[in-house]
């Protein structure tokens, strides 16, 4: 059993910048894939980035060239830095790992039911 603990919500302005942390039980180095997903009332869970055990990262279109994703297996800790931040990134985000082994041929999918441990969120609120 993996836990999963994010910190580092909280609420900004427009254009301002957050860090995500999550902190593993778990050597994040046996994680195939790691991720941030993040969803707003009434909307679905979506995917926002991810990095490969390989270190491979991808990203949604959405916050691309803004949030980078990475990885400290020192610390079991996985990050997200979010940058020029807009009200359209309010949600809450979660942590999620996929311990089941993946292809090393595709990037780590998107698709929320493709991860086995999540954390319990931590919500980000930006306003205009």
């Amino acid at each position: 059993q993996v836990q999963l603990v994010e910190s580092g919500g909280g609420s900004v302005q427009s254009g301002g910048s957050l860090r995500l942390s999550c902190a593993a039980s778990t050597d994040t180095y046996n994680m195939y894939c790691a991720g941030w997903f993040r969803q707003a009332p009434g909307k679905e869970r979506e995917g926002v980035a991810f990095i490969k055990n390989n270190g491979r990262t991808t990203y949604a279109r959405s916050v691309q060239g803004r949030f980078t994703i990475s990885r400290d297996n020192a610390k079991n800790t996985l990050y997200l830095q979010m940058g020029n931040l807009g009200p359209e990134d309010t949600a809450m985000y979660y942590c999620a790992a996929r311990t089941r082994a993946y292809s090393a041929l595709y990037d780590c999918p998107n698709a929320p039911r493709e991860y086995d441990y999540w954390g319990q969120g931590t919500q980000v609120t930006v306003s205009s």
